[in-house]
């Protein structure tokens, strides 16, 4: 999930979505489907922000490549946040559902416009296995991102 200035997005919408494409092809992963989740009021400021517009987005990464998405995130003045989630294999078999023919329109466009309020989960490499502990920094980085 990305978070961006509600007042960029609204004015220059085409160039945030292109710089949130090029962070994510530079790293080399695959966009599963990217889409506007909608505009909130910050929990706390954030660059003297008060709102701010979400976007999430699917993808499939090798691990290693996270790291290289956050930096470049940081470096951006378009994007205000990042917040990425490893999809455990619960998730990951919601997500191959709403990404699935029958979840899309008659186009294949992606999800249906419902498909949207879902939760913010992005897979970024192998599901963990039941033996893995929960990772705890998901907490932190949701208080972090500010929401």
């Amino acid at each position: 999930m990305f978070l961006v200035d509600s007042a960029l997005a609204g004015s220059d919408w085409d160039g945030v979505l292109q710089t949130i494409k090029n962070i994510l092809q530079k790293a080399q992963v695959e966009i599963l489907w990217l889409q506007k989740w909608g505009e909130r009021k910050l929990a706390y400021q954030i660059n003297h922000k008060a709102r701010g517009t979400y976007i999430i987005c699917y993808f499939r990464s090798d691990g290693s490549r996270i790291h290289d998405i956050e930096r470049d995130v940081r470096l951006s003045e378009r994007i205000m946040r990042v917040l990425i989630l490893k999809a455990d294999k619960h998730m990951a078999e919601h997500i191959e559902r709403q990404l699935s023919p029958s979840a899309t329109g008659a186009a294949g466009q992606g999800p249906a416009p419902e498909a949207a309020a879902q939760p913010a989960v992005v897979e970024a490499a192998q599901p963990q296995t039941e033996a893995q502990p929960p990772n705890e920094s998901a907490a932190s980085a949701a208080d972090e991102f500010g929401g």
